[in-house]
């Protein structure tokens, strides 16, 4: 399996940010020296005068004397040109692109290591990695860096980028035509580093801070560092760290907090690097930050999985020491709600732990044969909702919870138990989405899952033996007698229990044996090499179905080398020690999962569902509450610095998009955001953001800004979404132990005549095509060009002030303190243009899908000034003319799209394929649908779809009513459509009376974002005017909307 990367605007925006830092400087490409390629034979060498500062890239102020040695040999070396802007312009491109991303402007800049050190804060899971190789790349061909050395804390982080580097060699490629060449540090093969001096492309070093920063003394104690700091004679007498630092490489920091601080800084000064960049979620120490994307920001932006929280927690009855387990609460269309209780049942020679599903009335004395602990435990009421069971004595017991006489090894049997449960929960629904799903344990002893006989043969520990009693229960529960994809899967992949699971260890290099790994002095991590080597070697392996291996058990130590995009259980097997440790460990399982083509499953692929796929159940070994506490307090101490209030002052100064331009809010806007804010009681007297406006953005009924600002809502409400209050961490957790629905199968309302008839009519496929006229894009699209486009000219501005005599902290970090008494802005004309060669006609064309026929008409029709445009800023001008060409292409589409019904339908099945358990808080219990239960996307009061089907399960003229499934959909240019619900009224009552209708949030079509309307006028098209059938299409945000625009059409 091959994993599929694509541009992410995210990722983008991390890598333009550091490009734009060197705004200004020139493209230099191959900036040649002579090397230094070390003593041959005597007879051969020559002695030269050169003045080092020339050759390389030391500033010693005085000349010194170089060997050269045998001139036959190419001694050409390439090293990276210096940065030709003065610290001033580099703080104020640093500032600008602050101002931009909202971040708080720097001061000063800073340059310990280098011209500068940028921090680069990006969350586990969001690809770091990747963003730093294409930042290379970027460097690369914007001013010609081509030396690069990535400096890392740990063995684990190090094969990990290795393998980033050879997974995205071939995506690289495709779209810079080259490839990196990279490898990893090591002092026994120096020659390598020769290599990296003499070649021109682009050359990285990856180097774990093991090898140089053992000490802070050039001599230091430590083999490595002894090694890169001495003359060496098998490497020509030189010193390794003088052949690197001749190249004047560009250093890059992976997790710079984990590598020891003063130490590693010193060290690094050595290599004499251009600039620095750190990249990191959690920075111990800020230098410049030009990019931001936090745990918060992640989560609103759904590139991490949600985390779901099984916690368990010990409670005791009074006066007994009876044991029983309450698992969860089963929810069923046909009886009341039931309990899935664990508890001990005497038998003549033994006492065993089983589990039972009962009802209210169930006594637990009688269910127990008769143990006398279980007297008045008789079941008076399971309440779903609360997620708890009461006994007639009074005593409450909620899921999750674990009472009487429990053990240490209990406690891991429910651990391992409810992570095969969950597994299997969501096993099937991402089966047949071709995901495959992944659960991993770590244990801090190998020996309690693997243990060795007398004669060395590998035995099973006690959690081995565990899991393999308890996953043969589950699977006989999930095994049926139906022949369906899953249960074929199931049957022949996952049967025998001795191959679903492995574990993944240190290996013993005398006995072959897996043994603990040791941890590294002052860490909590292993530095074992073979271990991370099988885990990385089998990442892709793990993915596929056919490896039979779902469950893993690993050593804790070895947890920094598990990123696996699959994981879906976190099961820790011991206490986490720390509130980082469980961010860790969390964070082994946060990436988003991958289907068997390799493709992410993120809200491009996915839409609204991405959570609903991607989410981590974590099984804890403490009640949820603690857990969850814990792990919000660790996520808020390394949240970038937000504001808690919304007013005025935050918003004034700060830059939003409009049109793709960086536009600034001045004092007005500022006003009139926060008195639109205060109007709609979206901030509380104090300024604090409400409950009320965070439903309305989850809902989509967001009322909108007034008009003279409505341009640039979508900077405005990222900015208010950015304030801060701790109740915004809580939607990043959900607690495992809710109540679920199952099962949810078809009733009788799917045989009503009724629905059978609206069923016919709209259960066909279709096909489309669309026919235009190319003229006609042409000609619209340069109108639209010739009015729309914009592209910001390099401008520099000069102003005189003095400082104010009172400040606040938001003037301070704007830059405000002083007040201005006269400033002038003025273009630069003649400022240094790129030396990159762009094919203008070709990226036109490749962002359109057009062809370069075209692509070259629509530049060649466009005004002279639009034109010129290009030469003041090429990236900016190629994507914003691509954007909008696409604008009047899906507008032509609409216009001009036509269906034709083509051979097959929907099997009924359709209706209860996705077969994962719902939460019952997003359960209506309906009485006219053609399922029990109808899943809206918010709880109760809050949702429009909620209120919608409410609504609809009550109105007298409604017959039979479903929500469509995402599998049923009509095909569109801009992707598949799945509309929400299809309606049957009662003949008479209504003027149409089949209906398919969509539930959104506004009705305001400016404010639906252009892809969605594009498929909402096809549907209309399809429903509305083509069809043959009785059935109408709308668009509504509530069902009194229903039946005024059924009216209308």
């Amino acid at each position: 399996m091959k994993f599929n990367f694509k541009i992410q605007q995210y990722q983008t925006d991390a890598v333009d940010a550091v490009v734009k830092v060197f705004q200004g400087q020139g493209y230099h490409d191959r900036i040649s020296y002579i090397r230094d390629v070390g003593k041959r034979q005597a007879n051969q060498q020559m002695r030269l005068n050169i003045e080092m500062d020339q050759q390389y890239s030391w500033d010693t102020g005085e000349d010194r004397q170089l060997n050269i040695y045998d001139l036959d040999d190419d001694d050409t070396g390439y090293k990276n040109e210096v940065v030709e802007l003065t610290d001033d312009q580099l703080l104020m491109n640093i500032q600008k692109i602050q101002s931009q991303n909202n971040i708080k402007q720097s001061p000063n800049l800073v340059k310990d290591l280098g011209r500068c050190s940028l921090d680069i804060e990006m969350e586990t899971g969001t690809g770091k990695t990747y963003v730093y190789i294409k930042t290379m790349f970027e460097l690369n061909k914007k001013y010609g860096w081509s030396k690069f050395i990535v400096v890392v804390p740990s063995i684990a982080i190090r094969e990990g980028v290795k393998k980033n580097f050879e997974i995205t060699a071939d995506h690289f490629m495709e779209y810079y035509g080259k490839k990196a060449r990279f490898f990893i540090y090591n002092s026994s093969n120096l020659n390598q580093l020769d290599n990296f001096s003499s070649s021109s492309g682009i050359n990285v070093m990856i180097i774990n801070t093991q090898a140089f920063a053992s000490s802070l003394k050039e001599d230091g104690r430590s083999k490595e560092a002894r090694i890169i700091y001495s003359k060496r004679d098998e490497f020509g007498s030189r010193r390794p760290i003088d052949v690197i630092k001749a190249n004047r490489p560009i250093i890059i920091l992976d997790e710079p907090q984990k590598m020891g601080g003063a130490v590693t800084q010193k060290a690094l000064k050595n290599f004499n690097p251009l600039f620095t960049l750190n990249y990191s979620a959690t920075h111990a120490v800020k230098h410049n930050t030009v990019y931001v994307l936090d745990a918060l920001d992640a989560f609103n932006k759904r590139l991490v999985k949600k985390i779901e929280v099984k916690g368990f927690e010990v409670k005791n009855f009074r006066g007994t020491d009876s044991y029983m387990f309450l698992e969860q609460i089963v929810l069923s269309s046909k009886k009341p709600p039931m309990a899935r209780i664990e508890l001990e049942i005497g038998y003549n020679k033994s006492i065993n732990r089983e589990t039972r599903v009962l009802g209210v009335d169930d006594n637990l004395y009688y269910v127990s044969q008769g143990m006398e602990q279980y007297k008045g435990y008789t079941i008076s009421d399971i309440d779903p909702f609360r997620g708890t069971v009461t006994f007639t004595n009074g005593e409450v017991i909620k899921t999750g919870e674990v009472s009487g006489d429990v053990s240490e090894s209990d406690m891991r049997r429910i651990q391992i138990r409810e992570t095969i449960l969950s597994h299997f929960e969501k096993e099937e629904k991402l089966f047949n989405m071709g995901i495959k799903s992944l659960s991993l344990f770590f244990i801090d002893e190998v020996s309690k899952y693997r243990q060795y006989d007398a004669d060395g043969n590998e035995i099973l520990g006690e959690y081995g033996r565990i899991f393999e009693e308890e996953y043969l229960n589950v699977l006989n529960d999930y095994i049926t007698v139906f022949d369906t994809p899953y249960q074929k899967y199931l049957k022949s992949m996952c049967s025998d229990v001795s191959t679903v699971h492995k574990g993944y260890f240190s290996i013993d290099k005398k006995t072959g044996r897996s043994i603990d790994s040791q941890l590294k002095r002052g860490s909590e991590f292993s530095d074992d090499i073979s271990a991370y080597d099988l885990i990385l070697k089998n990442k892709e392996r793990l993915l596929s179905f056919d490896e039979p291996t779902r469950f893993i058990f690993s050593h804790s130590a070895l947890r920094e080398g598990w990123d696996n995009p699959n994981v879906f259980q976190i099961c820790t097997l011991k206490h986490s020690d720390s509130q980082t440790a469980k961010r860790q460990e969390v964070g082994r399982g946060l990436r988003l999962c991958v289907n068997q083509h390799g493709t992410r499953m993120d809200a491009e692929s996915c839409g609204d569902s991405v959570h609903d796929i991607n989410m981590l159940t974590v099984i804890a070994s403490e009640s949820y509450k603690g857990f969850v506490a814990d792990l919000q307090s660790d996520i808020k101490t390394v949240l970038y610095d937000r504001p808690t209030t919304a007013t005025s002052e935050y918003f004034k100064g700060k830059y939003v998009k409009v049109d793709g331009t960086p536009t600034l809010i001045d004092g007005n806007t500022a006003d009139a955001i926060e008195f639109y804010l205060i109007s709609n009681g979206y901030v509380d007297m104090k300024r604090k953001v409400t409950d009320k406006y965070r439903t309305d953005v989850k809902m989509g009924t967001v009322a909108p800004l007034p008009e003279e600002i409505q341009s640039m809502a979508e900077g405005i409400h990222t900015l208010i979404q950015s304030v801060y209050d701790d109740s915004v961490l809580n939607d990043m957790f959900s607690d495992g132990h809710e109540t679920k629905v199952k099962e949810n199968p078809l009733n009788e309302n799917f045989a009503k005549a009724e629905f059978q008839a609206l069923w016919k009519q709209i259960n066909h496929k279709y096909a489309y095509t669309v026919e235009f006229d190319s003229d006609e894009l042409i000609r619209k699209s340069i109108a639209h060009i010739n009015e729309k486009l914009f592209v910001s000219e390099l401008q520099y501005t000069t102003t005189v002030g003095r400082q104010k005599s009172q400040m606040n902290e938001y003037e301070i970090s704007r830059g405000d303190s002083f007040v201005r008494e006269s400033s002038g802005t003025y273009t630069l004309t003649h400022a240094h243009t790129s030396q990159i060669k762009y094919d203008l006609i070709g990226k036109v064309a490749e962002g359109t899908v057009l062809t370069r026929k075209t692509a070259a008409a629509i530049l060649k029709g466009l005004r002279l000034d639009k034109l010129y445009m290009f030469k003041n800023n090429p990236e900016e001008f190629i994507s914003k003319v691509i954007k909008l060409i696409k604008e009047q292409k899906a507008t032509m589409i609409v216009e001009h799209i036509s269906y034709n019904q083509i051979e097959g339908g929907y099997d009924s099945a359709i209706f209860t394929a996705e077969k994962s358990a719902q939460s019952f808080d997003k359960a209506f219990r309906a009485n006219k649908a053609i399922q029990d239960y109808v899943f809206t996307d918010g709880s109760a009061e809050m949702s429009i779809e909620r209120r919608f089907v409410e609504d609809l399960d009550a109105a007298q003229e409604v017959c039979v009513y479903a929500k469509l499934p995402k599998g049923f959909h009509i095909p569109t240019p801009v992707g598949n459509y799945s509309p929400d619900w299809a309606i049957a009224f009662y003949e008479g009552t209504v003027k149409h009376i089949f209906f398919v209708a969509e539930t959104k949030g506004t009705m305001e079509s400016l404010n639906l974002r252009p892809i969605e309307q594009a498929k909402i006028s096809c549907a209309k098209k399809l429903f509305n005017e083509m069809s043959t059938s009785n059935v109408k299409y709308h668009d509504v945000d509530s069902y009194q909307n229903l039946l005024n625009v059924m009216k209308l059409l």
